[in-house]
């Protein structure tokens, strides 16, 4: 099917209650950027839907113009521009509800993580959140969702009831393990192939705070501290939840003072345990190189962003990442070859390693698409794309960092911290083999047209 090049007719739109906009109209430019500055999207239309019933209306006229479909709430997962088509913006759809009893929350297309922890911590429980509040709840979730606190309750996913999703032929379905199984499981990890959500109901664990924080040495300590971090998650209990991360940190206020402008070998922490047992566990991390900044303490849910210290402005970004089997000392040296202190010159704002096993190595309840249980690491870098030569600069260094790592890779990727997707082969490499074909006939059941065709499709 040929991708529409001109404005199609929009009277059918007429019913839609949020905006309807064109190149060139007021708002526009706002709607269609994400938090990922570096996908720049110029679809003929955007439709910023206020509700399901514009969801519907936008996708029956998608289908019966052959209008290929985005969906953007915050764009933090943006990373293939949108060209021509139309953008559905579920950003105005924001709603969260709360059932304490069950233990529940409705999250609907647009809410930030940060909606869903202010609507939840009143009642002692949160959500399998990630890094960042300000990511959206729902591209995360559909994504597999590798969560702050994974290895103690697993992935985001995981805890999914049910969906409400609007597949791209206009129709308005309910799904969960009994009813549409087949569409229940590609909505969980299989990222935006099937359909566009408009809400989920999701389980919710009981937790009012975390201890968390990083522990900060310089970067020239980097090696210590990785062989210290590295044989360290090889015994402690799925309560703790960690990453090594090595960070080049530009000299700006909207970072800590005492953080700005150096290069740092850093091990963030998650605890949902005793804060006293978690001081003795840390101990041989603290032990292993000098910390000049310690910002581990206790805090509420709402409170996270204080771990990883991640952008809440958009930015242009380029992401990628790589699972692995073992980090072994071969390992080790790849990595730190790569990044550490013998680069000076390396452009990665942070290339990092999280712990996985625990939870998160164990399957889910309801067969989904999640195709990463088997990773003892997770490899993922980040970089601020500049101008020319920088940009090449970033990507030489992207590709050389996972190619180096791909000896002790997985083979595999996970689908929302891909990056860039390229080839079909390239794609395919978020699941295994045989999820990716069962993807793919889920996507010929209900996508036969390949509407939904931007990002990391099949």
């Amino acid at each position: 099917m040929t991708t529409t090049h001109h404005t199609p007719d929009l009277f059918a739109l007429s019913e839609i209650r949020g905006p309807v906009l064109r190149p060139g109209e007021d708002g526009y430019a706002e709607e269609a950027t994400g938090f990922n500055l570096a996908a720049l999207h110029t679809p003929d239309v955007i439709v910023v839907a206020t509700g399901t019933d514009d969801v519907v209306t936008a996708l029956r006229w998608a289908s019966a113009t052959g209008t290929p479909v985005a969906v953007q709430a915050t764009g933090h997962g943006a990373n293939f521009p949108i060209d021509h088509g139309l953008l559905i913006s579920t950003a105005r759809m924001t709603d969260v509800q709360v059932d304490p009893e069950r233990r529940t929350a409705t999250i609907a297309a647009g809410a930030k993580w940060r909606d869903v922890l202010k609507a939840t911590a009143p009642h002692g429980l949160a959500p399998l959140n990630g890094t960042s509040t300000d990511a959206g709840a729902i591209g995360y979730t559909v994504g597999g969702g590798l969560p702050l606190l994974g290895r103690t309750y697993g992935y985001a996913t995981d805890l999914v009831r049910s969906f409400q999703v609007v597949t791209p032929d206009g129709t308005l379905r309910e799904t969960d393990p009994t009813h549409e199984p087949e569409l229940f499981w590609a909505l969980r990890g299989g990222k935006g192939n099937v359909g566009v959500v408009t809400s989920l109901v999701t389980e919710l664990v009981p937790l009012r705070t975390v201890l968390g924080g990083g522990l900060y040495s310089s970067g020239e300590h980097a090696e210590a501290l990785l062989t210290a971090w590295a044989e360290w998650t090889r015994t402690v209990p799925e309560e703790m939840c960690s990453a090594f991360g090595v960070l080049r940190l530009p000299p700006i206020p909207q970072l800590p003072e005492q953080l700005r402008g150096r290069f740092w070998a850093r091990v963030a922490v998650t605890w949902t345990g005793e804060p006293a047992e978690a001081e003795q566990l840390l101990a041989p991390i603290r032990a292993a190189a000098p910390v000049e900044v310690d910002m581990v303490e206790e805090m509420p849910c709402t409170d996270v962003d204080r771990i990883y210290i991640e952008p809440q402005d958009p930015l242009p970004a380029r992401e990628s990442c790589s699972l692995l089997r073992d980090l072994t000392p071969d390992a080790i040296g790849a990595f730190l070859g790569q990044v550490g202190p013998d680069v000076p010159d390396c452009p990665l704002l942070v290339a990092q390693l999280r712990h996985m096993g625990g939870a998160l190595s164990r399957p889910a309840r309801t067969e989904d698409a999640v195709c990463a249980r088997d990773a003892a690491h997770f490899l993922e870098s980040v970089a601020v794309i500049g101008a020319p030569p920088d940009a090449e600069a970033v990507e030489r260094a992207t590709t050389s960092l996972h190619a180096a790592m791909s000896p002790y890779s997985t083979g595999r990727t996970m689908v929302n911290i891909h990056g860039t997707p390229g080839d079909a082969t390239d794609r395919a490499r978020a699941w295994t083999p045989e999820v990716h074909d069962r993807l793919r006939r889920a996507k010929q059941t209900y996508d036969p047209s390949n509407l939904l065709r931007f990002g990391h499709t099949v």
